[in-house]
């Protein structure tokens, strides 16, 4: 055993010293082993690393090995570009024969199948002659020092900082060789910086000139900063934006010049912005608008197209049929006849005409006469109905799940751009027993609804809603649902009803809902080992079990989500997201006597609920950012609810966009102990519902190479109740002690981004546990080469799809 032990050692080394990054080079080239930059005082360090053109490989530290090449080697290894040339040539010549057959008539439906079939392939085989097999493409070249590479780098380097009012700076590299080697150093001299000392604004319209004036403290220039010629850029499309917005519909950037005068003994600059005019003696016009037209074509030629001819409010609607309401098309156009003309409005009239999800493109084009505008407006209408099916996996808490969903859609449904939606979804979810040890069982989901959207508020008396709020998306949204979950532990139906209220500002920041009306009514079924269980906390003075009895849940809730720099699309800017959420449940009951509810058989509550969620995205570098998560929740029964929440309405921690370390809704509450097994290892059957939630999650994330991005994590959180409950010791929240009771898992996560999706993989470790004994919870130090994911149940495997927050 030990001389097999010393083999599979001995081979390890041998196979990593085979894929060497130095091994193999011609003897006149170098691989660019290192890069780096010094002198930087002032400048973005990371916007000059972005233009160095050749970056070295990605390596594993200390060894002289690239996960990248080592891919790209394996695929060279199998590559052959003769026998890809071959196979494309022969599809190509396939492909045109077919081609030809189809054009001439002599096809059946079988060629022309075999014909998409060709195309498809040709297209996969030109990708694999110009970007290598799959392998090749995942993985990485090894980079080799170029010389001309060099030098364009240190070009746009030089260029850079010019461009950033360091005008007297200079770029040079150095290299040093050990061997295959290259370290390539870039030595900056930013030298002292251009101030801008004045600026000023020459134009011969006086009109257009104190527009201008007025606006000028919105202009990024300022004395005594830094010149930036990418201030200019901003400044040149903020006069531009500015005058289009004021009527001015035919200016345009081509206008405006920029001279800058540099003094070298000072280390200043003078900017001197100059609009000029289109022609000698003229001045730039300021436009009105004369007249709207707007027209609904008919979707196809199938259908008729009548020319029907209305006017509501000053606005012409030509539409093939009769069949759309012109006040609440009317109610997003923001130009009326005599208004100046505004590129704003006519971006935000398109905006929000696309948003009505009724019509299929929505075009604005303009007639100029004089110092006028006739604008047109042309519409196609969307498909009546619209049917989607989808078929996929889903994951929630374990294992990856399939479910289908159907979806139909018919648009304008009550001729007020009014749109019904019908919603069916059965997927099948993996999820852990309560009531037996071990594994992972099936649950059972099935919903359908069905809901009306209207594009307006609906409300008893007109305030003139629809015209004050068409600025801000408003909907109306009335739905009827049915939702079935079968699972290890319940079986659990509902009925709901909502009536919702959503709208949104105009850049999308601020985001509104509420929930008028949100009535739901439960019943379950529950298992027999289940029930069991829930009786013996009750018998404890925990009532968890009200939650599973026949019951009518009715609640008024409001959300805001607050979206700064339009987080989620993980651009190289900051941003963040803060979510907020207030529900009271039972308000009613405050109002009329309980005893007085005709049905008694019924279970009914009353409870506060409120959320907080705030998310922050922090790049780092072009390859690694930092993310973190702040969740806080609170959620208190009172009154007729007996001191139990809906099921629902409770918090849970522990799960793959939770606390990692933990099983999905196992953690806590507090420093509640759970059962222990025979082998000494806690018994997580149970889902542990708490009260009180604060979650905090900090991730760095870093890209590696191709689709595979890497993440290291810390998790920190945990749930409370409010009130002492006698069937969990050490669940409720004391001030104390709630600190001692945050439970801590750190681990590692791999990803593969695809754009379109990404799947995730996070091992969580559990480094701090509050369900042991006070002294005993630091367990990181479990961790050892014999041991290196810990004692069993300290780590836990998450499988997900896209980012956990």
């Amino acid at each position: 055993m030990k001389n097999s032990k010393d083999i599979n050692f001995l081979f390890l080394i041998l196979s990593l010293w085979s894929c060497s990054l130095t091994r193999g080079l011609p003897p006149d080239e170098l691989l660019l082993y290192e890069v780096d930059m010094e002198g930087i005082r002032e400048s973005n360090a990371e916007d000059l690393r972005n233009l160095i053109r050749q970056k070295p490989n990605t390596r594993i530290p200390l060894l002289n090995l690239s996960p990248g090449v080592l891919l790209h080697s394996v695929g060279q290894g199998f590559y052959d570009s003769a026998r890809v040339a071959k196979k494309l040539r022969d599809s190509q010549q396939e492909a045109d024969a077919l081609s030809e057959l189809i054009s001439q008539g002599n096809s059946y439906r079988k060629t022309e199948k075999r014909y998409r079939k060709v195309n498809s392939q040709a297209s996969a085989l030109e990708r694999k002659l110009e970007y290598g097999n799959w392998f090749m493409r995942t993985g990485n070249a090894r980079v080799l020092l170029d010389s001309s590479e060099t030098a364009i780098s240190r070009q746009q380097m030089l260029l850079y900082l010019q461009n950033n009012g360091f005008f007297d700076a200079s770029v040079r590299t150095l290299t040093d060789t050990s061997g295959k080697k290259a370290r390539l150093r870039y030595r900056i001299e930013e030298n002292v910086p251009y101030r801008i000392d004045s600026i000023f604004t020459r134009s011969e319209d006086a009109q257009l000139y104190r527009l201008l004036e007025k606006n000028q403290k919105y202009s990024p220039l300022a004395t005594g900063q830094t010149y930036r010629q990418a201030d200019l850029t901003n400044e040149r499309q903020r006069v531009e934006d500015l005058l289009k917005d004021n009527g001015y519909y035919t200016f345009s950037k081509s206008f405006i010049e920029y001279n800058v005068y540099k003094d070298t003994v000072k280390k200043n600059v003078v900017i001197e912005q100059l609009i000029r005019t289109p022609e000698q003696g003229e001045s730039h016009r300021r436009y009105t608008i004369d007249s709207i037209v707007f027209t609904i074509a008919s979707p196809n030629d199938v259908i008729p197209d009548e020319a029907i001819s209305t006017e509501w409010n000053g606005i012409r609607y030509i539409m093939y049929q009769d069949r759309y309401a012109e006040k609440i098309i009317g109610s997003r156009i923001f130009q009326k006849k005599g208004d100046v003309y505004s590129k704003n409005a006519v971006i935000e009239t398109q905006r929000q005409l696309a948003n009505l999800d009724v019509f299929r493109f929505v075009n604005i084009s303009f007639d100029t006469l004089g110092n006028t505008i006739r604008t047109k407006i042309y519409t196609r209408p969307n498909q009546k109905f619209q049917i989607t099916n989808q078929l996929g996996a889903s994951v929630t808490e374990q294992l990856p799940g399939p479910f289908f969903s159907h979806s139909l859609r018919n648009r304008n449904l009550f001729r007020g751009l009014e749109i019904f939606e019908f919603n069916f979804r059965a997927g099948l979810e993996g999820v852990a027993s309560a009531t037996t040890e071990g594994g992972v069982y099936r649950s059972r989901e099935l919903s359908t609804s069905a809901s009306i959207i209207f594009p307006q508020f609906l409300v008893p008396f007109n305030f003139g809603t629809l015209e004050k709020f068409g600025r801000y998306n408003p909907r109306t949204r009335t739905l009827l649902g049915y939702s079935y979950v079968n699972r290890p532990e319940y079986v659990r139906d509902a009925l709901n009803t909502i009536l919702a209220y959503t709208w949104a500002t105009r850049n999308l920041r601020h985001q509104f809902s509420v929930n008028l009306l949100d009535a739901n009514l439960i019943r379950s079924s529950l298992d027999s080992l289940f029930q069991s269980r829930l009786e013996e906390l009750q018998e404890q003075g925990n009532n968890l079990i009200n939650s599973f009895l026949p019951s009518y849940v009715s609640s008024i809730s409001g959300q805001v989500i607050i979206n700064f720099n339009q987080y989620g699309l993980y651009q190289k800017k900051q941003a963040s997201l803060w979510r907020l959420f207030l529900e009271s449940g039972g308000t009613t009951f405050n109002f009329i006597n309980p005893e007085s509810l005709a049905d008694r058989s019924l279970t009914y509550f009353q409870f506060l609920k409120f959320q907080s969620d705030f998310r922050r995205y922090i790049p780092l570098s072009s390859k690694s950012t930092f993310a973190y998560r702040l969740n806080l929740g609170l959620a208190k029964p009172y009154g007729i609810s007996g001191g139990v929440l809906p099921y629902e309405k409770y918090f849970f921690a522990g799960g793959s966009t939770s606390i990692r370390a933990w099983q999905p809704r196992r953690l806590g509450p507090g420093s509640f102990t759970p059962q222990i097994r025979e082998d000494g290892t806690f018994d997580y059957r149970f889902e542990q519902p708490g009260e009180i939630l604060f979650e905090a999650m900090f991730e760095f994330r870093r890209k590696l190479f191709g689709y595979f991005d890497g993440a290291f994590f810390i998790d920190a959180g945990n749930t409370w109740t409010f009130a002492v409950d006698p069937a969990r010791e050490g669940t409720d929240f004391r001030v104390d002690r709630f600190y001692k009771e945050l439970a801590v898992g750190t681990g590692l996560g791999l990803r593969m981004d695809f754009d379109f999706l990404v799947l995730r993989l996070d091992m969580g470790i559990k480094a701090y546990d509050p369900a042991r004994p006070e002294g005993e919870r630091f367990i990181l130090d479990n961790l050892s080469l014999k041991q290196p994911l810990g004692e069993r149940g300290q780590q836990v495997f998450n499988i997900g799809i896209g980012y956990p927050f």
